[in-house]
């Protein structure tokens, strides 16, 4: 599913419509209030969650059996994009985080996101929350390979770091 701009005004329920030379903003076509609309990017956060030497991936609700993928979120009010990556991985996995390293902030144009992406070594045992996620699964470091979407950036940037140690 690809990012559908919003085509109603928050503020008056008035029809958005393109303002010419300026992609990125909508105009609300009712004179009376004119608001505009900022189609920015919203941020996802993303963890690459290590523990005791493999990647946990995770498949989300809805998803072929054969996708599985970062654990991720969206970065809540007056969070930190680590805080928000931490928060991620202990509600959807149960597991504690036991460091963080940023790994790269990746553009997901197609769902009009921004994805901040951290490599998180992380210890206990995973307690899936179900009505986040339908599965995960552990790939050693060494068999893991990026994919060509979304935090598959990330996880080659991740793999490219610790070749160069």
């Amino acid at each position: 599913m690809a990012y559908m701009p919003p085509r109603h005004c928050g503020r008056c329920g008035g029809a958005l419509a393109p303002v010419e030379g300026k992609p990125g903003q909508r105009v609300c076509e009712n004179a009376a209030c004119g608001e505009i609309t900022y189609l920015s990017p919203i941020p996802v956060v993303a963890a690459i969650v290590e523990r005791r030497g493999a990647i946990i991936l995770v498949r989300g609700h809805g998803w072929p059996e054969s996708w599985y993928g970062l654990v991720t979120g969206f970065l809540e009010p007056e969070e930190s994009p680590e805080a928000a990556a931490r928060r991620e991985v202990t509600e959807e996995l149960g597991l504690t985080v036991s460091g963080s390293r940023l790994i790269g902030a990746y553009p997901f144009a197609r769902m009009n996101q921004v994805i901040i992406a951290y490599h998180m070594p992380a210890e206990g045992e995973i307690v899936l929350d179900k009505t986040e996620l339908a599965g995960f699964k552990e790939v050693p470091v060494d068999k893991l390979r990026p994919w060509d979407f979304g935090t598959g950036a990330a996880v080659r940037d991740f793999l490219e770091q610790r070749r160069r140690g």
